[in-house]
């Protein structure tokens, strides 16, 4: 004999991602920790993601791009990944330069869609 699931829908707990705050410029001596950090923060919030503040950090340099490097090999070897949070136009554009891409937090992700957009053709366009 069983029993019939209850009515209405089956109950969800949200997952919001963890949040770790990077304060101030990044030593080389304080990646390890952050690699445990990120770690710990994964696994103990099973979320998968990983958002980190770096706002804080000041100009960009080598040191935190790869700071940020090892914290997201760290993520991804935790099933996970990292979430750049508020990162100052000189870092993301460091980033680029250097080939690591992050995603950011309240940008679209690179092949979704901005909502509500359409694309049109005007009658005396060329074709392409």
């Amino acid at each position: 004999m069983s029993s019939a699931p209850p009515p209405g829908l089956p109950h969800v707990d949200a997952m919001t991602p963890a949040v770790l705050v990077l304060p101030g410029p990044v030593t080389r001596d304080e990646v390890p920790r952050l690699c445990e950090d990120v770690r710990a923060r994964l696994e103990s919030s099973g979320a998968g993601v990983l958002v980190c503040d770096v706002a804080g950090l000041g100009p960009p340099g080598l040191t935190t791009v790869d700071a940020l490097a090892r914290m997201e090999l760290t993520a991804r070897r935790a099933g996970g990944r990292i979430r750049l949070r508020d990162p100052d136009p000189a870092l993301h554009a460091l980033l680029a330069l250097v080939g690591l891409r992050f995603e950011v937090e309240g940008q679209p992700e690179e092949r979704e869609p901005a909502l509500r957009v359409e694309e049109a053709v005007e009658p005396g366009d060329p074709p392409l």
